[in-house]
């Protein structure tokens, strides 16, 4: 009982073992990163967070092996990993998602469980795939935002409701703004809007832009 108790602490592991690991890491890194790198929907994709994915992964497993099954070195690498100060803010679910993908693969890579590491990369890479590419998340109606600007003096009363129910399903107000002053005021007007067909948005946009006083229209939508 006791040599088996004191075995606990003892961990070995081959060059061969490490490069294998490491290895392993690195190919389902890639894999993560490239699945990433092809379903990222927002504005502000960096390379240099794709390129971390791979190399999270890696270190992981490397963290893993130097741990082992000793638990001083467990404490002493929580202890220096609790020096470190994250400052860079993670604004997008999606991206703090693929940190935990990468750690996990990274862990089940880093004490030999390959299998897992390879076929819970491909499966959840998988799933998010379908997801993103059948848009299961995603409303069947998206919501946009619609800024109009426009002379005040030269607008008809009730303005933009004829195209509005044209084109839209929903439409509602939600704020007005003067951008200038005198009797030819400059007015900004933002509505939300629910399309009928998202493809002829750009038809609305130009029917609004015929009218008389209208000097520009905007339409916005959040991709993710």
């Amino acid at each position: 009982m006791v040599t088996d108790f004191q075995n606990i602490f003892v961990f070995s592991i081959s060059t061969v073992e490490v490069i294998a690991n490491v290895l392993v890491a690195l190919l389902c890194g890639i894999i993560i990163a490239l699945i990433y790198k092809y379903t990222y929907r927002g504005l502000n994709y960096s390379a240099s967070f794709t390129a971390s994915l791979i190399l999270l992964t890696m270190i992981t497993t490397i963290v893993i092996m130097v741990i082992g099954n000793n638990l001083a070195r467990a404490f002493g690498m929580v202890g220096a990993m609790s020096i470190i100060r994250f400052r860079t803010a993670v604004k997008d679910a999606s991206d703090i998602m693929f940190i935990f993908f990468s750690l996990s693969i990274g862990l089940a890579a880093g004490v030999k469980l390959y299998s897992i590491a390879f076929f819970g990369t491909l499966i959840v890479g998988g799933v998010h795939l379908v997801l993103n590419k059948y848009n299961f998340i995603l409303p069947q109606s998206r919501e946009f935002l619609l800024q109009i600007t426009a002379l005040n003096s030269q607008l008809p009363d009730s303005p933009f409701i004829d195209e509005f129910k044209k084109y839209c399903r929903r439409y509602k107000l939600v704020n007005v703004k003067t951008l200038g002053e005198m009797e030819n005021e400059v007015m900004e007007f933002s509505y939300y809007i629910n399309l009928k067909h998202e493809s002829r948005g750009k038809d609305l946009v130009m029917q609004i832009k015929k009218m008389s006083g209208v000097k520009s229209v905007n339409l916005f939508f959040d991709e993710d």
